[in-house]
């Protein structure tokens, strides 16, 4: 059983990380088992929260309303990651945001990770469900917030290492970390919504900027929102 990594999960606006953002981030350090550190921070979406998101995470448009941006808060996470194992469920999904994120701040997110749902449907193939909450009360691990990303992180932890416990003697190549690869579509248009709200912010901020509306791609419009948002675009 790992004593010291990452454990952590994302609330988003959606399930497609080229298209929908993270509007939260938890995790957890681990060392020698226990936890040393915490990472819980909102980011404030370039859009709306849809009203199914808010109602399945509890997260509202205004929660979110004073939070950082992608800009801000990526990069200090991927700083509290540093070399550390990933662990989550259904890691793959989270990676994939978080990939997609670091590189359109123009940073590297290269890591290792073990599943708890990958090893989940092989040591539990007749169980039903084997999302995070189904686990979760099998095992009778406490989850006092479901949906939100510090809770779900840490209940994650909890059942990673309940599964080790139990299954790791007989099991061990199910919980040997694994490289995490998302690999990036095609640059995707900038949707119209993107532009239309770039075009407010350039005329309400009263800038002369030269872009070409039907050349920016989706994640190049994200970058340039953030920007407007935060000031970073001199006038």
């Amino acid at each position: 059983m790992l004593k010291s990594y990452i454990a952590f999960d994302l609330e988003t606006t959606g399930l497609n990380p080229e298209q929908n953002e993270i509007i939260e981030i938890g995790a957890l350090k681990v060392r020698e088992g226990k936890v040393a550190e915490r990472f819980m921070e909102f980011i404030r979406p370039t859009g709306q929260i849809s009203p199914e998101v808010e109602e399945l995470t509890g997260i509202t448009n205004e929660m979110v309303e004073g939070a950082g941006t992608r800009s801000e808060i990526i990069p200090r996470f991927i700083e509290f990651c540093g070399e550390d194992i990933l662990i989550g469920h259904n890691i793959s999904f989270d990676y994939s945001f978080m990939k997609i994120s670091a590189l359109a701040e123009g940073l590297q997110f290269e890591k290792s990770g073990i599943d708890t749902l990958r090893i989940a449907r092989k040591v539990h193939k007749n169980m039903e469900s084997k999302s995070l909450g189904s686990l979760c009360s099998y095992y009778q691990i406490e989850n006092q917030s479901a949906h939100r990303a510090y809770h779900d992180a840490l209940a994650t932890a909890k059942l990673y290492q309940t599964l080790a416990h139990y299954f790791e003697p007989r099991e061990p190549r199910l919980f040997c970390p694994m490289q995490l690869n998302y690999k990036q579509k095609k640059s995707a248009p900038a949707t119209q919504k993107q532009i239309q709200f770039l075009q407010k912010l350039i005329r309400g901020q009263k800038l002369d900027l030269e872009w070409e509306p039907g050349k920016i791609t989706r994640s190049e419009a994200s970058k340039m929102i953030d920007d407007l948002l935060n000031g970073h675009i001199a006038r």
